[in-house]
This record gives C-alpha cells, sequence and structure tokens, in this order.
C-alpha cells in the first residue's frame, strides 16, 4: 500500500461530550483502559499495511500529541514509514479549519509532496475494525474516482446520518443530510447506507477538486458536488469488511477454545462515539465473555502506549464478615495498576492505577486512570474522569435528582463526573 497516503482528521472539540472533552480533543479521550480513540483508526492503519500517515489535530491537541509521540514513534523513516503531525498553520489566511475539507485544502502541500496515487481520509474518533485494503481493491474493481465506506442502518435511524442513495451497482447517485425520508438501499428496503467519514480519492481529483472549490466539508459539500460528474462508488461496510481474526468460545461444558474466523463480529461493529451514551455503550461493549467488540484477538491488534504500572491487584477474601470483604471484578477490563481492595467491580472498564476500596461497588462503570473509590462507595452507570478520589459513603447514579445537582446524567441516566471533581481534601 505505498501508494495510499492516510489522513486523520483529529482535530474535533467533541462538544456533546463535554465534561470529557474539556482538556482534551475527541480523539484523544480514554476509551477500553488503556486506549485513546485515535488508536482505533492508527491500529487500521497498521494493520491493513498503511505506513505513511498524516494526522490534522486542532482543538486542544496537546494530551493527543504527547500520546502519539511516546506510543506511536514505531515508522521507519529508512523504507519510507512516517507519522506525521500537521499542527494547523493558517497557510492559506488568518482562518482556522473550516471542516474537515477545509482542513486538507489547507494542507494540500503535504500531497503535492508525497505525490500518492490515492489519498485515505479517515476521522479519529470512531470504533471499528476495517481492512483498508480491501477497501482499496474494491475501489480499484470498480474503477472509481471516489469510494466511501457506508454503514447499513435500520431505515428508523438513518435521518440522523448523512445518506446516499446508490443503483444496484452501488454507484452513488445522490446524498442528502440527515433526510426525513431516507433512500433504502435497493436489494433491502428495511435498511439506508449511512456516511462513515471514510474517503478514498484519486489524489490528483482530490487536489484539482480542493483547489477550485471552497468546500468546508466531505460530506455535505464535496461528496454530492461530484456524484453527477465522476464515478463515486458505495462500499457496503457489514456486508464486504472481513477482518480475520482469533475469537474465544466457551462450549457448554465451560471450556474455553481458540478459533480462526473470517468475518468476526468486528467485522460488523461500528460506533461513532459522538455522545456520552454512546461513549459509555461502546466502553460497555467490551465486557462480558464474548464482547461486541474485541480488544483480544491477536490478528488484528489494537495498538497503544503502555504505561509502566505494575499488574492489577486483587486482595481480601473475608467472606464470613457482614457484609462480605472480597476484593472481585466480574465482566470487567482491569488495567495495570489498579488494586481492588475489598471492593466489587462488575460490567466495567477501569483504567490504569484505579483503587476500590472496601465495601464499595462498581456497576456499568467507565472509570478512567488515577481515581480512587472510597470505602461502602456506590457508583452505578456512570463515567468518572481521572484525578477523582471519592469519599466514602458516596453514591453516584444511585439517586438520578440528586445527581442531576452536581454532575451531567445524559438522557439514557448516565452520570459524568469531571476531571478532578473530587479532590484528595474533599
Amino acid at each position: 500500500m505505498k501508494d495510499v497516503l492516510t489522513i486523520i482528521m483529529a482535530g474535533g472539540e467533541g462538544k456533546r461530550l463535554m465534561p470529557l472533552t474539556q482538556d482534551r480533543s475527541k480523539p484523544a479521550v480514554p476509551f477500553g483502559g488503556i486506549y485513546r480513540l485515535i488508536d482505533i483508526p492508527l491500529s487500521n492503519c497498521v494493520n491493513s499495511q498503511l505506513y505513511k500517515i498524516l494526522i490534522f489535530p486542532q482543538y486542544k491537541s496537546q494530551s493527543m500529541v504527547d500520546h502519539l509521540e511516546e506510543g506511536w514513534n514505531i515508522f521507519s523513516a529508512d523504507l519510507g514509514h512516517y507519522l506525521r503531525i500537521a499542527a494547523p498553520q493558517q497557510r492559506m489566511g488568518k482562518e482556522w479549519y473550516r471542516g474537515t475539507a477545509d482542513c486538507v485544502r489547507q494542507n494540500l502541500y503535504l500531497l503535492e509532496r508525497e505525490q500518492p496515487r490515492y489519498a485515505l481520509i479517515l476521522g479519529g474518533d470512531h470504533v471499528y475494525k476495517m481492512d483498508y485494503m480491501a477497501f482499496r481493491d474494491y475501489h480499484e474493481k470498480h474503477d472509481a474516482d471516489v469510494s466511501v465506506a457506508l454503514l447499513e442502518v435500520d431505515r428508523s435511524q438513518a435521518s440522523e446520518f448523512g445518506i446516499a442513495e446508490v443503483d444496484n451497482d452501488f454507484r452513488i447517485v445522490a446524498w442528502e443530510e440527515k433526510p426525513r425520508e431516507p433512500k433504502a438501499i435497493p436489494d433491502d428496503p428495511e435498511r439506508s447506507l449511512a456516511s462513515m467519514g471514510i474517503y478514498l480519492f484519486r489524489t490528483e481529483l482530490l487536489l484539482s477538486l480542493l483547489k477550485k472549490t471552497d468546500h468546508d466539508d466531505f460530506g455535505t459539500d464535496i461528496i454530492p458536488h461530484l456524484i453527477k460528474d465522476f464515478k463515486v462508488i458505495a462500499y457496503p461496510f457489514r456486508r464486504l469488511n472481513r477482518i480475520r481474526d482469533y475469537i474465544h468460545v466457551v462450549d457448554p461444558e465451560g471450556s474455553r477454545r481458540s478459533q480462526l474466523v473470517d468475518g468476526t463480529r468486528d467485522s460488523q461493529y461500528w460506533r461513532d462515539v459522538g455522545t456520552l451514551d454512546a461513549y459509555w455503550n461502546a466502553n460497555m461493549d467490551l465486557t462480558g465473555i464474548e464482547p461486541f467488540f474485541n480488544l483480544y484477538g491477536s490478528l488484528w491488534p489494537i495498538r497503544t502506549f503502555q504505561r509502566q504500572y505494575p499488574p492489577a491487584k486483587f486482595v481480601f477474601n473475608q467472606p464470613g464478615l457482614e457484609p462480605p470483604r472480597i476484593g472481585l471484578a466480574v465482566d470487567s477490563i482491569v488495567s495495570s495498576g489498579c488494586i481492588i481492595s475489598g471492593g466489587t467491580v462488575r460490567s466495567s472498564v477501569l483504567s490504569y492505577n484505579v483503587m476500590v476500596r472496601s465495601w464499595a461497588e462498581v456497576d456499568e462503570s467507565v472509570i478512567m486512570d488515577n481515581v480512587e473509590v472510597g470505602r461502602h462507595c456506590r457508583i452505578k452507570k456512570a463515567i468518572i474522569d481521572k484525578h477523582n478520589v471519592i469519599p466514602a459513603y458516596t453514591q453516584i447514579g444511585i439517586d438520578p435528582q440528586e445527581d442531576r445537582k452536581h454532575f451531567e446524567v445524559t438522557p439514557r441516566g448516565i452520570v459524568v463526573v469531571p476531571k478532578g471533581y473530587f479532590s484528595a481534601e474533599s
């Protein structure tokens, strides 16, 4: 894939993820205990043998830049591989990026300098596994000018997305943003094709188009503009994407075994974590014995910067006390440095260096790094950002009316505790 240059849009402010994005960009938000959201598309690139990557940050990017410099310095310049972070430079005026297309326009010199045959445009804040090599093969098979990855969604939900109308050959013939009456797939009247924000362009066309127009956004402006005069092809993600990897199977006797399959559940999975509820859902999808999104496959690994903490530890086994004092975590992800000290964790994701004190209960929650949960606390359906020391007997997610006095509570009832809300002295 030497002739493909990947561009990752990583400047998103993520207003709907506040307060998690108060001090970090959306792609820098922690995910799955040890990862950041931007690790997902980067891992897809490396697993697809794409080794020329440009990252375009903007909003509060220092946390993400630090993470990339610490954990993604794996590319060999001698082999022509690189990951470059191109900070906004106002090369074409005094304005910052107005949208995804304008972001690329303001960095066109980087494409002109590289002169790749294709430019792959990705977002930095979606959770999915995708074989970009297969996407490129599909693009060439159809002799396309542009290929757009599209997700098959129920028509009842399609009004939330940009929707493509396609003919029987999956050529895009019309495009609407959040239509009232979404067009169905020709062979599936109950589903529509929704934009995933993933585009593969012939670079020559992309350069020409961005120089001749002042369009701001690929989905809203560029793709509809191209449909009439160029061949724009839909790539139905769930039909065509196939990730070959191992899955863990539990037989009726309770024994576990690994099975190599083509087209795992991961091949169908895609989630836009643009809201707090969606972010919580995506983390919950990682838990359980057969997770919807698998972090444990060996052929399609998710890479990141691994912090140097000691192994997780579970202490106290005193079932005779009332209440029992047992350090326990079930159906959960527990990262390095965590100590479950006599508390109970269920169906949760714990980042680095989390302490759960005796008799505390953590259920269906996302706990970020350097958090201490005090004795007898009850935490349920919560997102707790880093650097919090939660006092003993605190209840979060138990009384919605009380929670709303202090915290953001999502439509689904997820309580969000901002970074550093509880100090060590509180």
